[in-house]
This record gives structure tokens, sequence and C-alpha cells, in this order.
């Protein structure tokens, strides 16, 4: 359905952007930043994000699946749709708390 909106969108002569993120949920920036080490350190961050996540997503590894501008708190989106692809982002501060984000696939 989403593909069908792309197409339409761009006959119209619009576009979308979209991005697909994970993230890890937690209540300290001292917490985000040890997790952060942990992962570049090669710790797996689906596994991290299940441990350790406080939003529901982090049963599924944090996976946030794919979602269009506006759609997150602006802390989150500034990061979604401005920072590079495959790097892990943080600690961002949100009203939820602390967060790592990894935008995994970003579309124009």
């Amino acid at each position: 359905m989403l593909n069908l909106f792309r197409k339409l969108l761009s006959k119209m002569g619009g576009s979308m952007t979209t991005a697909s993120a994970r993230h890890i949920l937690v209540e300290s920036e001292a917490e985000c930043e040890s997790l952060k080490a942990q992962i570049e350190a090669g710790a797996n961050f689906a596994d991290i994000a299940k441990e350790h996540s406080k939003c529901p997503s982090g049963g599924s590894g944090g996976d946030l699946g794919s979602f269009g501008p506006g759609q997150m708190v602006k802390e989150f989106n500034d990061v979604v749709f401005s920072d590079a692809v495959g790097v892990v982002h943080g600690p961002v501060k949100t009203q939820f708390g602390y967060h790592l984000i990894e935008v995994t696939e970003r579309t124009e």
C-alpha cells in the first residue's frame, strides 16, 4: 500500500520521505552511554534492545518499522531524517527518556 501511495505521489509531482529505524529507550543518560559502548564494542543492537529497552518495541529488537517525518517526537525525528544511516546515534533525550537510535533506511 505504501509503495502504491509513493507511486501516486510521484506522478503528482510530490515526494514522500520515509525512514526505518530501531531504538533503545532507557531512563538515564549514563545507562544509554553504557549500552552504546557495548554496541560499539560488538554487542548486537537487537539483543541489547530486547534486554534493556523500556519501549514495547524492545521485544522486536527495537524495530519501529517505516514512518514519515513528523510521526515521532521532534528530537527523534531530527536524528532520523538528518543524521547518517547505519550508525548508532545518541544519547538522544526526549520526554520519554534517553534513546539510542539507528536509522536502518531512509528513502526520498
